[in-house]
C-alpha cells in the first residue's frame, strides 16, 4: 500500500501540476518519472542482494523510507522551480532518484519473499492479494488528495505528502515486525558451496528460456501499460477542464478499476477456476487496447467529464485483469531455474519494466510536445498517442500466446 500510494502521487498529481499549474513542457515531468524507472534496473541487483543475505525485510524497510524521502523533496523541488529554476529542478532530479531507489529495493525484496515463501497453488492468489493491497493505496490516496487539495497551493501538497510519508514508515514497522522470522527458509547449505558474485548469478538466469523470453514480454507490455500515466491527467486538464482535484480523482477511477478487475479474476483464478492466468493475460491486454483507443476518440469530440471517468475505469478493469494473470505467471515462473536466484529473477523482470516504464515516459511526453508544435492540436496530439499504446497492448497480446506457458513438468536446477 505503501509503495503504491505514494508512487502514484508522483506519476499523476505531481505531472499534473508541473505540466498545468506550472506550464513546464510535458517532457520535463515526463523525464523525472523516466529517471525514476531507469534508476530501477538496480533491481536484479537489490533481489540478489536478498537472496545474498536472507534478510528481505531490512530492504523493505530501507527503500520505503527512501522512497518517502523522495516524496517530500520531490513536493519541495516543485515549490522552488517558480523562484529559482535551476535549484528546484536538480533538487526533483535528486528527489526521483530516490523514489526509484526506493522502489527498488522495496518493491523486488517484497516480491522476492512472496515468492520463495508462497506454496505453489497459492502463488497466483498471493500475487492478487499483493496487487490488490498496492492498487487500493494508490486508488485511496488518488481520491483522499483530490478531495482535499482543493483549493490547491503547493503548501499544502507538501504538507499532505509528508503526513502520508509518515503515516507509511510506520505502518511499514508495524506490518513487518518480526514477520520474517516466522517464515525463516530452510537453507541448504551444500546448494551453493561457492561463493557466487551477482554477475554470474545473473548470468545463470539469463541462460534459461523461460526467464528470458518472459523478460521481452515484460517490456513490451510494460511499455503499452505506462505510456498514459504521465500523459492522462494533463490531457484531462487541458481537454476536458478538470482541476488539480478533479484530475488526482481520475487517476483514482482509473486505480478503482484496477482494483476491481484484480479482486474479480482473483476469485474466478482461485475460486471457481475459471480460466487460466495466459487468458486473463490475453483478455486484459485486448481490452486495455479497445479501451485506450475509445480514450483517444473521446478527445475529438469532448464529450461529458462523466465519460472520460468511466472510460478511465473500464481501463482500469482490463489493466487489472491483466495484472493478475501477468504477475501471477511470474510468481510461478521465478521458481523455475536454478534454487535461490527467485529474488534475482524478480529484479530482472523488474528491472525490465522499469526500462519499459522510463522509455514509455520519455516517449509518451516527448511525442505530445512534438505532435502539439507541429500540428497545434492538443486533442490530436494526444489521441494519437493514446492510439499508439493501444496498438502495442495488442501486440502484447498476440506475444503472450507463445510465452506465458508455465511448464508443468520442469526439473529445478540445482
Amino acid at each position: 500500500m505503501a509503495l503504491g500510494s505514494l508512487v502514484s502521487i508522483a506519476a499523476s498529481t505531481f505531472n499534473r501540476v508541473m505540466v498545468v499549474e506550472l506550464s513546464l513542457l510535458q517532457i520535463i515531468p515526463g523525464l523525472l518519472l523516466a529517471l525514476h524507472y531507469f534508476i530501477q534496473i538496480s533491481r536484479p541487483n537489490w533481489g540478489f542482494l536478498s537472496d545474498k543475505g536472507g534478510n528481505r525485510t531490512f530492504w523493505i524497510i530501507t527503500g520505503v523510507i527512501i522512497l518517502c524521502l523522495g516524496s517530500i523533496l520531490a513536493c519541495l523541488g516543485i515549490l522552488l522551480i517558480p523562484k529559482n529554476y535551476l535549484l528546484g529542478l536538480v533538487l526533483s532530479i535528486f528527489a526521483y532518484t530516490l523514489i526509484g531507489i526506493g522502489v527498488g529495493a522495496s518493491g523486488t525484496s517484497l516480491l522476492a519473499f512472496l515468492a520463495t515463501r508462497t506454496d505453489y497453488r497459492k502463488k497466483a492468489a498471493a500475487a492478487t492479494i499483493t496487487w490488490i493491497m498496492m492498487i487500493f493505496g494508490a486508488a485511496f490516496t488518488a481520491i483522499f488528495v483530490g478531495k482535499i487539495i482543493d483549493p490547491y497551493t503547493i503548501e499544502k501538497l507538501l504538507k499532505i505528502v509528508t503526513v502520508i510519508s509518515l503515516f507509511w514508515i510506520i505502518i511499514s514497522f508495524i506490518t513487518l515486525y518480526k514477520l520474517e522470522r516466522t517464515f525463516k527458509p530452510k537453507i541448504n547449505k551444500h546448494l551453493e558451496p561457492v561463493e557466487v558474485t551477482f554477475f554470474q548469478g545473473l548470468k545463470q538466469v539469463l541462460l534459461e528460456p523461460n526467464t528470458r523470453w518472459f523478460t521481452i514480454f515484460v517490456f513490451l507490455s510494460m511499455t503499452a501499460y505506462f505510456m498514459q500515466e504521465p500523459i492522462l491527467e494533463p490531457y484531462a486538464g487541458l481537454i476536458f477542464n478538470f482541476s488539480v482535484g478533479e484530475s488526482t480523482q481520475l487517476t483514482g477511477y482509473h486505480q478503482s478499476g484496477i482494483l476491481l478487475g484484480m479482486i474479480i479474476v482473483g476469485l474466478l483464478v482461485t475460486g471457481v477456476k475459471f480460466g487460466s492466468l495466459r487468458f486473463w493475460v490475453l483478455f486484459g491486454c485486448i481490452g486495455s487496447g479497445s479501451a485506450l483507443i475509445l480514450i483517444a476518440l473521446l478527445g475529438q469530440i469532448s464529450p461529458s467529464k462523466d465519460v472520460l471517468k468511466y472510460s478511465v475505469a473500464l481501463l482500469g478493469f482490463f489493466n487489472g485483469n491483466f495484472a493478475v494473470g501477468a504477475i501471477g505467471s511470474m510468481m510461478e515462473l521465478a521458481g523455475y531455474g536454478i534454487k535461490q536466484r527467485e529474488g534475482t529473477r524478480m529484479g530482472l523482470w523488474g528491472a525490465g519494466q522499469a526500462i519499459a516504464a522510463g522509455n514509455a515516459m520519455i516517449f509518451s511526453t516527448l511525442f505530445v510536445d512534438v505532435l502539439q508544435s507541429i500540428t497545434k492540436d492538443v486533442a490530436f496530439s494526444y489521441g494519437i498517442i493514446f492510439t499508439i499504446e493501444g496498438i502495442l497492448f495488442l501486440a502484447s497480446a498476440a506475444l503472450a500466446t507463445r510465452l506465458i506457458t508455465i511448464p508443468a513438468k520442469t526439473k529445478l536446477t540445482l
